[in-house]
């Protein structure tokens, strides 16, 4: 065969592989799917400090095609207890934005990206499977609150952070901009308080409809000091806002995601630290593995959960509305029982399927390769969201999942159960052929006005063995 023949049988080869990427892209998320809107408030530092919010934005970046990355805004946290946040430190969050420049042409790979949007129109709306450009990365570099807790609040706190926070707020944009916080929250503090000040309660309450807060620990106190809650600007922000502000104070992922990492720590230097840019500024082990991952996993798009729905238990956590540890204030929390085994039994479940996960991604920054997850299809219905299905008792539902297929070609494997701590129906559901593409369940006699969530859980053959997932929600009538 000709030279110019073979060419030209490899380029329609590669044209045919990112026809199939993208063609993968829309089934999975909509055509139009809008990624996540996250702000990520971090007491970053270097790593010979203490390296778990390096360790977490390396996993941030590495994932960056499923979230919007509204800012990055480093400010005090329990790293800068009884001192004013060192500037310098900014300079960790630099070092991790410079690997993923230099992996950016590997990592594109997986979406079949080849090009970036201008930076105004990237600023704008991006469908998730987009890897936004290093200089859209940079442009969103925020620094903000640079001491702890609420005696802080006020017209000398103000900060390029807590300006810009109000600056999404304001945005017309019906998605919820979900502000993490990896270290203290003080600049969204100091937001809420700008707005408080200087609009009408009906303008106030509009803004914090539209803010989700998901915080890993409270660290707006000294470490020193850890319980004083009285001192941190989060208790303020909850005794103030009340319902008005959803607001999820984590004790249990973060605690679990640091001790399983630990554990399994020879997966990171194997899978992570060998592998790309990215992998080479991974810090060390020290004090615990990445504690403020849970933050964005809840928030992943993978088709498990509905973030904006805390008892629909995903990659980050499980968390129930009720009395803070503060013994004051309410919100979304897990620190007791039973909240607190629940949250545990699902974060050692879905452990494995994070990590590999992760280490997948680390392919494709290393080599410009790798696997890549299946994409789901229950009864026809493509994208991520919530199935919601009104049946009656006795009746028999059929699940189907056998147009679900995998962008490498991998064998997939099935397998349907129940999550029944986000249903209200507490007795048994039996399921049929649990480990096939499609099952049946019958609907007990007594689940009338109840409901009950099946998981499909789909994994591959494929490097890592990567998991999808569906939730269906089953709705018995009365």
């Amino acid at each position: 065969m000709k030279k110019k023949h073979i060419l030209c049988i490899c380029l329609q080869i590669i044209l045919l592989q990112l026809t199939y990427t993208a063609t993968a892209q829309k089934t999975v998320f909509g055509s139009s799917s809008l990624k996540p809107r996250i702000v990520v408030l971090t007491d970053i530092a270097p790593a010979d400090l203490e390296p778990d919010d390096m360790e977490s934005m390396v996993r941030l970046f590495v994932h960056a095609d499923l979230f919007e990355i509204e800012a990055v805004i480093t400010s005090g946290g329990w790293n800068t207890s009884d001192r004013v946040y060192p500037i310098s430190w900014k300079d960790s969050l630099s070092t991790v934005t410079n690997a993923y420049e230099k992996d950016l042409p590997n990592l594109i790979k997986r979406s079949g990206q080849h090009s970036f949007l201008p930076l105004k129109k990237e600023s704008g709306k991006q469908k998730i499977g987009y890897w936004p450009s290093v200089e859209y990365l940079k442009s969103r570099s925020f620094m903000g609150s640079l001491e702890l807790g609420q005696a802080k609040i006020g017209k000398e706190n103000n900060s390029a952070g807590s300006d810009f926070i109000i600056q999404l707020l304001d945005e017309a944009d019906d998605r919820p901009l979900w502000v993490l916080a990896w270290g203290g929250a003080n600049t969204l503090a100091q937001a809420l308080w700008k707005v408080k000040e200087e609009r009408s309660e009906k303008e106030l309450k509009t803004i914090l409809h539209k803010l989700r807060v998901y915080t890993i620990t409270d660290q707006d106190v000294s470490i020193n000091d850890a319980k004083n809650f009285a001192f941190s600007s989060h208790q303020w922000m909850r005794k103030e806002f009340g319902k008005d502000l959803y607001f999820i104070w984590d004790e249990s992922a973060w605690l679990a995601q640091n001790a399983i990492g630990s554990k399994n720590w020879e997966d990171y230097a194997k899978h992570i630290q060998t592998h790309g840019n990215l992998g080479a500024v991974y810090p060390t082990y020290k004090w615990g593995v990445e504690g403020d991952t849970p933050s964005f996993l809840h928030v992943l798009p993978n088709g498990l959960n509905d973030p904006n729905t805390e008892r629909q238990t995903g990659w980050g956590g499980y968390f129930e509305w009720g009395m803070s540890r503060d013994g004051i204030t309410s919100c979304y929390t897990n620190f007791v029982q039973p909240a607190k085994g629940i949250s545990e039994k699902y974060e050692n479940y879905f452990y494995p399927a994070t990590f590999a996960n992760f280490a997948a991604r680390m392919d494709w920054a290393h080599k410009g390769m790798g696997n890549r997850n299946p994409v789901v299809i229950v009864n026809k219905k493509k994208g991520m969201n919530n199935i919601r299905i009104n049946t009656q008792t006795g009746k028999t539902i059929k699940l189907d999942a056998s147009k679900s297929f995998d962008p490498d070609n991998n064998r997939l494997s099935f397998h349907w159960w129940i999550m029944p701590e986000s249903g209200t129906y507490t007795g048994t559901i039996k399921i049929d052929n649990s480990d096939h593409n499609y099952t049946t369940i019958k609907i007990p006699t007594d689940a009338a006005g109840k409901s009950f969530h099946v998981i499909c859980e789909v994994t591959d053959d494929g490097e890592h063995q990567l998991k999808s997932y569906r939730r269906i929600i089953v709705e018995v009538g009365k």
